[in-house]
């Protein structure tokens, strides 16, 4: 449940424009005064060919506006949308609107709302698979992507014509969370690049059997998502696939040894990394070309320890917050203050995995976060996702970045 302070008299300014998903975002201005904000929409003059002004103005908190001129007593629109937006929201974005805001075109009222504003900015892309999976529209939705913009990626289902794929417009309340998440957070995390990892790793015994653990990766999942939707540049390195905001970077991985290298050949363009990962503590030290067979006996298997991840990003340290993972069973608290001091870790969040509500593989958690400053918290049962801000909230202080 969102709380209604999030909403109450933030100014939205709503951007509609021209597809046919414009028709939906009747519904999501509706949603947005119903929770208590004052919304503006905006429409371009292609918007207007699929759903009248009209139908936004009885529904807003002003009436909707179309263009830069005859703008009453007000000659200069854009300016005055821009500087007292607390958030803008394109829904839809085309391929155009999304291009003219990646190449700085500002020839209509909602273009020169988008450079005209300092407010954090969620794109919502609508448009035929084709268009979506095109590179120069990828391209422009990275550029935007590392400016800070939020991008709510669009659903697979119906789309005109009776086609079926990628590019429909994501459902009201898939937008309303996150442009919830950049009101409580004033998008603290615009260009912080973050790199997270998620999910455990396997270390082949042969082909087919492996060494593990019974990491989901939901933690490193919920982590990823929560720091992009507060603007920052986000990489996940995991092992375990995940349903991620168009703006984060998946990396692929499978061993402690991949999952290293990745991570060690990104931490000095990174500033944050949480390492989320459950990373096997040791791998065979010789893995079979072939399956074993159960006939032969059991398999003699010796084992060596693989890459210390955590250890060897505190040790090489410059500058990075880092966020460290324990997994305890016993003496959590004593446990992970010594995981702390031995990895050099800024904040190490900690969990008795034999609980429940709160091990592997479950939405849920309850956490202890430790902290270099001998600052101890101890959470009660939280959402994952309610978790990751929490851990997002220490590391934003840590960068001097409170959420406002």
């Amino acid at each position: 449940m969102v709380p209604a302070e999030v909403w109450r008299g933030r100014r939205v300014v709503l951007g509609v424009s021209g597809g046919i998903a414009a028709y939906k975002a009747v519904e999501l201005c509706r949603r947005l005064v119903d929770a208590g904000a004052h919304v503006v929409p905006v429409l371009t003059e292609d918007a207007t060919r699929f759903i009248g002004a009209l139908t936004f103005s009885a529904l807003a908190s002003e009436p909707a506006q179309t263009t830069l001129f005859n703008a009453g007593d007000n000659p200069i629109p854009h300016t005055r949308l821009g500087q007292s937006a607390d958030v803008v929201v394109i829904a839809p974005a085309t391929a155009r609107t999304i291009a003219k805001y990646a190449a700085g075109i500002s020839d209509d009222l909602l273009s020169a709302t988008l450079l005209a504003t300092r407010a954090p900015v969620v794109v919502c892309p609508a448009m035929h698979t084709e268009m979506w999976e095109h590179p120069s529209v990828q391209d422009n939705l990275a550029t935007l992507t590392r400016r800070g913009v939020h991008v709510v990626a669009p659903e697979s289902g119906r789309l005109a014509g009776g086609d079926h794929g990628d590019g429909r417009l994501a459902a009201p309340e898939t937008i309303m969370a996150t442009v919830a998440d950049v009101l409580a957070h004033g998008g603290d995390l615009v260009g912080v690049r973050v790199l997270v990892t998620a999910g455990g790793t396997r270390e082949a015994i042969d082909p087919v059997r492996f060494i593990g653990n019974r990491s989901s990766g939901k933690m490193g999942h919920a982590v990823a998502r929560q720091a992009a939707r507060r603007g920052a540049q986000v990489t996940l390195v995991t092992t375990t696939p995940a349903e991620m905001p168009a703006a984060v970077e998946i990396q692929s991985v499978t061993t402690a040894q991949e999952m290293h290298d990745a991570v060690l050949g990104r931490y000095p363009e990174v500033d944050v990394v949480v390492m989320a990962a459950a990373v096997a503590d040791f791998r065979p030290k010789a893995s079979a070309a072939d399956k074993l067979k159960k006939a032969d006996g059991p398999p003699e298997i010796v084992l060596e320890p693989t890459p210390d991840i955590l250890a060897a990003l505190g040790a090489a340290k410059q500058g990075q917050v880092l966020v460290g993972f324990a997994a305890e069973t016993t003496d959590v608290v004593a446990n992970a203050m010594d995981k702390l001091t031995r990895k050099g870790a800024d904040l190490l969040v900690a969990n008795d995995v034999s609980l429940p509500d709160a091990g592997f593989e479950v939405d849920t958690n309850r956490a202890v976060l430790l902290e270099s400053s001998g600052a101890v918290m101890e959470t009660p049962l939280l959402s994952k996702a309610a978790l990751a801000d929490l851990i997002l909230d220490r590391v934003a202080a840590r960068l001097g970045r409170p959420a406002t």
